[in-house]
């Protein structure tokens, strides 16, 4: 990647954009694609390496120009995220997006059930993916018929979960819940193409015996690419102005 100020966009760069909360990933592309047009003066190719949900923050890889013929390249790397889980609720998309549909009990949950389901979702796995997601069914997007109330039942896909951690937890009153508490997990994840956290999320609640919801989300790594290394879209805007 190149020094903001050095870009060169036809011949290809790779941004690391850090995409802002309530974007989604087409957002963040168009805005960029617009940012260099009015730099360059011309139109140029630009696509992004793997979708990030409106409600995820983090590393967008971005490229431009020549670079696009490598996005499968960098799509195709291990993911890592870290987040949050809430258990003893669910929402019928798996994360904020929607509000909660249903409670549970979580006054069962010992430490020992968190440490056996965490191992449960390490290496190669069937997940079921989200309805609520970009898949194409009948040659529309999944999330547009389950946003008109189609039902569509997707078939599970293998992933591999290299890594899977509780890295925090709390209980948080909810007067609302079951039990008077839901529980929030802290979370980092390192896994591979076609993984959905919000698929982890519902099933890591299934196996603790509730329901789990994701409710915070941040790609942090794709590659040997890191969150810390890319800019906001802001930060890129500002470089703009010494690129020839």
């Amino acid at each position: 990647m190149s020094e903001p100020g050095k870009f060169n966009f036809p011949e290809g760069e790779v941004l690391l954009i850090d995409k802002p909360l309530k974007w989604t990933s087409f957002q963040a592309v168009n805005k960029i694609r617009w940012l260099i047009k009015l730099s360059i003066g011309q139109k140029l190719k630009v696509g992004h390496a793997g979708t990030l949900d409106p409600l995820a923050t983090g590393l967008l890889i971005i490229c431009t120009g020549k670079q696009t013929k490598n996005i499968a390249i960098y799509q195709g790397q291990e993911k890592e995220y870290t987040g949050t889980f809430v258990v003893g609720a669910t929402t019928p998309c798996y994360d904020l997006e929607k509000e909660v549909d249903a409670y549970f009990h979580v006054n069962h949950i010992r430490k020992e059930m968190v440490d056996e389901a965490t191992q449960k979702f390490i290496g190669d796995i069937d997940q079921v993916p989200p309805v609520f997601s970009a898949i194409w069914v009948d040659g529309q997007r999944s999330y547009d018929k389950a946003r008109k109330g189609t039902e569509t039942e997707l078939p599970p896909r293998q992933v591999n979960i290299r890594e899977f951690e509780i890295t925090g937890f709390r209980h948080v009153p909810n007067e609302k819940a079951l039990d008077g508490q839901v529980l929030e997990f802290d979370f980092r994840v390192s896994c591979s193409k076609g993984t959905y956290i919000r698929s982890l999320a519902r099933d890591f609640g299934v196996a603790l015996g509730s329901g789990a919801y994701l409710s915070a989300l941040c790609r942090t790594r794709i590659g040997e690419y890191g969150l810390e290394d890319a800019m906001t879209v802001e930060e890129f805007e500002a470089g703009l102005s010494g690129n020839p």
